[in-house]
């Protein structure tokens, strides 16, 4: 990433700073702490980490910081719908499992067309050797199918595999909010390195997409609360269209 690209990433961080947490974390803390916890010591998440490591690089955005952040969150957002659906405890710790393990893996081919049909067969293959049945690496699989905005919506057979997908998928956007410019546009900006007048010149685009996932999330929790993540996304995203025509593009 050239100096000027990181300046401008110390402008957008200081603009998200100012931003409160989203509701989405302070309305469920216990069901935040308990998914944190899961991923930090579940044997089954700690393996599937270490062995992701090596392949999930940060260059494109969609790296090990984004993967951790969308499985912490759709663990959280499993509990909280596997509970509203009424699923034992014993079930719940299940769906969370398979949440972190789909959601550790939904980007692992991130960087190929048609990523998240050869994502899902990619997981496929990676979690025969996990302690998971047939079904549960079926529900994993589809999800991460699933998990792409503005393509075809596989309708699953099953509620155990609609609430998986929807809470990846759910989780995922997320990170379109004040993400988006803290670290996943720099991140992409550094892989790519484009002139600055090509980055701003696609800008509006961008911003225009960002506005079109605010109405796209799935389950019931995330249509509570997503909106939130984009609205403060696109607040922060506007202010700092300005900051750069302001600062920046008087050196151009």
């Amino acid at each position: 990433m050239n100096d000027v690209y990181r300046e401008i990433r110390e402008v957008a961080r200081k603009i998200v700073a100012r931003y409160p947490q989203p509701d989405f974390y302070l309305d469920h803390p216990s069901e935040v702490s308990t998914s944190e916890r899961f991923y930090r010591t579940e044997d089954t998440i700690v393996r599937l980490k270490k062995n992701l490591a090596q392949s999930l690089a940060d260059d494109f955005g969609h790296g090990m910081g984004h993967v951790e952040k969308v499985a912490i969150d759709a663990g959280t957002l499993v509990i909280i719908e596997s509970r509203q659906f009424g699923y034992s405890e014993h079930l719940i710790q299940r769906n969370l499992l398979l949440a972190q393990c789909a959601g550790l893996l939904h980007d692992i081919c991130r960087k190929e067309k048609s990523h998240a049909i050869k994502g899902a067969e990619a997981a496929g293959r990676i979690l025969q050797s996990y302690p998971l049945t047939a079904d549960e690496i079926t529900h994993i699989c589809a999800a991460i199918r699933n998990h792409e905005a503005f393509t075809h919506l596989e309708r699953l057979p099953t509620l155990q595999g609609r609430i998986l997908s929807n809470c990846l998928y759910d989780a995922d956007k997320f990170r379109w909010g004040p993400d988006n410019f803290t670290h996943t546009v720099w991140d992409m900006v550094g892989f790519f390195n484009p002139p600055l007048k090509t980055f701003i010149s696609r800008y509006p685009k961008g911003m225009a997409l960002l506005k079109k996932i605010r109405d796209t999330f799935r389950s019931s929790t995330g249509k509570r609360y997503g909106p939130q993540f984009i609205d403060m996304g696109i607040a922060i995203g506007d202010e700092l269209f300005q900051e750069i025509l302001a600062q920046f593009v008087p050196r151009i």
